[in-house]
């Protein structure tokens, strides 16, 4: 296990689209040791969820959880999860607007239109699929890491560019506001 240096938006590990992890190997050694050190990686930099390629690894495979993180106040919780070789289908077109920030994309947020439903299928660390649907502000998170895989960071997604703020900005204008629409699509959605 170890903490790995997360690479930045422009890197071409970030910039292409991820192999799909070979499904004999998930069980080996090397595979674990990834999963192990991206979640070290996650927790050490309190990122939500980490990609594999943002620590140089060009696979399908990223980690989420969301428990008391100071960067994220306003998440609800979601317990580790492990997601290799994911498959994601949107089950509406309802959408909402999700401000979001990166680690490979340091000090910056802008907001991003994400979907309110979704069915993610994928193998947990232990070589089992799993098939989950993923509803209100909790598939935000899901999605981001989802798009790391084909090579897309926020930025490409943002919908209107004066959204972009620092982080410092953000907590100071927009943090209060932005955690009461999240607050109410939990509330819609319990989760």
């Amino acid at each position: 296990m170890a903490i790995r240096k997360i690479l930045e938006i422009g890197h071409p590990v970030l910039a292409a689209r991820a192999s799909e992890v070979d499904p004999d190997a998930i069980g080996t050694a090397e595979v674990q040791g990834w999963i192990d050190d991206m979640i070290d990686t996650m927790r050490d930099a309190n990122g939500a969820g980490i990609a594999a390629n943002q620590i140089g690894l060009p696979h399908r495979l990223f980690t989420i959880e969301v428990g008391d993180n100071p960067r994220y106040p306003y998440k609800p919780r979601v317990p580790l999860t492990v997601v290799i070789n994911p498959v994601v289908r949107f089950l509406s077109d309802e959408t909402f607007t999700s401000n979001e920030g990166c680690l490979s994309v340091p000090n910056i947020r802008g907001n991003v239109t994400r979907r309110t439903e979704i069915e993610v299928t994928y193998v947990d660390r232990n070589g089992h699929t799993q098939s989950d649907t993923i509803r209100g502000y909790s598939a935000c998170t899901w999605q981001h890491e989802y798009d790391h895989l084909d090579g897309l960071l926020f930025p490409h997604r943002v919908t209107d560019p004066s959204s972009f703020c620092s982080w410092d900005v953000f907590q100071t204008f927009f943090q209060d506001d932005y955690a009461s629409e999240v607050e109410d699509l939990v509330a819609k959605w319990g989760s």
